[in-house]
């Protein structure tokens, strides 16, 4: 059975990302990208879908003892781990080194004290479980191959094979090192070059310390602002810019439950507001990677934007269902793809107009199409603002007026009105003007409930909607208007849990809500985080702080979130690690220190 969610730690090579248990089982790696089959599928299913179990030697039958200790090496993506046995001690390090050739998964293991036996249970099924590959030695070293896959594994460590899988048990003493690789090729190519462990291990050290060495955020919540950059960089996919909202797929929102998605891919939304995490830290490649990204993907056709995308720009991600694989603790169905690539979501127009704003607001290279894209995006919304979508939250059932979409129709229009007027680019200057000011009233009259003194969830209902959280941080309303501070209260009050966090919007249990789904969800984090900048902007400073410092208890003990939080059970649900849950940690720190809010 897999772990808890929060008891998995990611490791990654800005390509494809693997989650380690405090066992020291890998139980999830798709390879050679984040949105490719896995070889390892034990997280959504059992040890027979694939796994990597390196640690003590323990009894047949016995659960394998957790780590005693682990943590990433200074500010890395190098994953150590610490066992405290009766015959001593030992480490494992864990990384994927940032890759200019196959992709690579090291471990090294190390004595520290005493003799102690150790174990490497290697299980390849590639094809997400499904198939059990060709496991045999080619000049003396392993490769499993089944159709267009190879994996190759490489370890000076004795190896046998029992029950289709790959063993070594072997002892280490202090100061003994021994390495274990596995590494992806296409099966028609030549083998990858046998790996160089060690070097590799320095190389990802450099890689990652001279990356962090460009954050511009010194403020108090430094350590939890830099772990949250380094995931949101794991996430990021080098070759192309794009970036995943999540590694994994399927991990459920309701444990038991049927929301379960997954998130392997790009979202305009996600990728947008995890650009302005990072343009505001002082990552400007990584903004002008996805910029570029943002360009090729929507090329020739802006007026039919999705919402997602594949990581190098595919367009069809058809929706499907493993029924093999049985779930995240009986959580089904396991779905790859997304159905949602398709759906209208009028907001995602106002994220990426604020983030090509923010880009050129903090200095980053004019781009002429970038321009002529925004211009675009625009002439789209003026037909259609005034439509009924999905939304944010990307519902399955009916199409609504969403009042969150209309603001973010608003704000495109708003920042695209600023560009002109510094007069990087032409256009209707006061055609839109105008537009801007009828969507603000359209809004102002139909998705505001004066006898509750609140904005609601979409026009004519009395649902309320965490999104509206967004409201005064995008500029639609001065955080001192009624109508705003109403809204955070009526929130406060309706959609907070027992403990204070924030759900989305309210569900039904087994009946289908407004999304269409039965079932309920925890608290959706990012919501978390926006209640506790609306506090922050409206003068609660100190309670936005307890808000914020509470959200940070709940990241694992490697600053880790997932989207979100399960009141009932008091653990993390839903894909992971999640950029949704780590882009607002980094705002809300931001907004706290510049406020001064935060504790001794």
């Amino acid at each position: 059975m897999a772990g808890r969610i929060e008891d998995y730690a990611l490791i990654g090579d800005m390509q494809t990302a693997a989650l380690v248990c405090r066992d020291g089982t890998v139980d999830w790696l798709c390879l050679p990208r984040f949105d490719s089959h896995a070889i390892f599928a034990g997280l959504l299913g059992t040890e027979e879908h694939g796994f990597w179990r390196l640690g003590p030697a323990h009894a047949a039958g016995a659960e394998p003892p957790a780590a005693a200790r682990r943590g990433y090496r200074g500010d890395s993506l190098i994953l150590e781990s610490e066992w405290d046995t009766p015959r001593g001690t030992v480490r494992v390090t864990d990384f994927m080194p940032p890759r200019d050739g196959a992709p690579q998964l090291i471990r090294i293991v190390e004595g520290v004290s005493g003799r102690v036996p150790m174990r490497s249970e290697l299980r390849m099924r590639f094809s997400y479980g499904r198939v059990v590959p060709w496991v045999h030695k080619h000049e003396g070293r392993t490769v499993a191959v089944a159709g267009p896959d190879s994996v190759w594994f490489d370890t000076e460590a004795e190896t046998y094979g029992k029950d289709l899988t790959t063993y070594a048990d072997f002892t280490v003493a202090p100061g003994d090192r021994i390495a274990f690789t596995i590494s992806w090729e296409p099966s028609h190519k030549q083998p990858p070059p046998l790996p160089e462990p060690e070097q590799s291990l320095t190389a990802t050290e450099d890689f990652w310390r001279e990356w962090v060495e460009h954050c511009t955020y010194h403020g108090p919540y430094r350590e939890a602002v830099i772990r949250s950059l380094i995931t949101l960089k794991a996430l990021t996919y080098a070759p192309t810019g794009g970036i995943v909202a999540a590694p994994t797929t399927s991990l459920p929102e309701d444990i038991g439950g049927v929301r379960n998605w997954d998130y392997r891919y790009t979202w305009l939304r996600d990728a947008a507001i995890t650009l302005s995490s990072l343009l505001r830290t002082g990552y400007r490649e990584e903004a002008r990677a996805w910029r570029e990204w943002l360009l090729r993907a929507v090329a020739g056709d802006p007026e039919n934007l999705q919402i997602m995308y594949g990581i190098a720009g595919e367009r069809e991600l058809g929706e499907a269902e493993l029924d093999w694989l049985p779930g995240y603790e009986d959580s089904g169905p396991v779905r790859v793809g997304n159905g949602a690539a398709h759906q209208l979501q009028l907001d995602v127009y106002g994220e990426v107009t604020e983030a090509l704003h923010l880009a050129h607001m903090t200095g980053l290279a004019r781009n002429d199409y970038a321009s002529v894209l925004q211009l675009k995006l625009i002439r789209y919304l003026e037909d259609h603002w005034n439509e009924p979508d999905e939304g944010i939250w990307e519902v399955r059932g009916p199409r609504r007026h969403f009042v969150h979409s209309k603001v973010m129709a608003w704000v495109a229009v708003d920042r695209t009105i600023k560009l002109i007027e510094s007069g990087d680019a032409d256009g209707p200057l006061e055609r839109w003007k105008e537009l801007r000011d009828d969507i603000h009233r359209d809004v102002c009259e139909k998705g505001y409930d004066k006898e509750r003194n609140t904005f609601t969830q979409s026009y004519g209902s009395r649902e309320l909607d965490a999104s509206l959280l967004l409201i005064p941080q995008m500029g639609f309303l001065p955080p001192d208007d009624k109508r705003v501070i109403g809204t955070i209260e009526a929130i406060q009050r309706e959609l907070s849990t027992s403990d204070g966090f924030i759900l989305r919007y309210p569900t039904d249990g087994e009946d289908e809500g407004v999304d269409g789904l039965p079932g309920d969800e925890g608290a959706f984090l990012a919501c978390s985080f926006w209640m506790a900048d609306d506090l922050a902007m409206i003068g609660r400073v100190d309670e936005a702080r307890k808000l914020f410092e509470k959200l940070l208890s709940l990241r694992n003990d490697l600053g880790l979130l997932a989207e979100e939080w399960d009141p009932r059970l008091k653990r993390q649900v839903g894909n992971f690690p999640q950029a949704f849950s780590h882009v607002p940690l980094i705002d809300t720190a931001l907004r706290l220190t510049a406020s001064g809010a935060y504790g001794g």
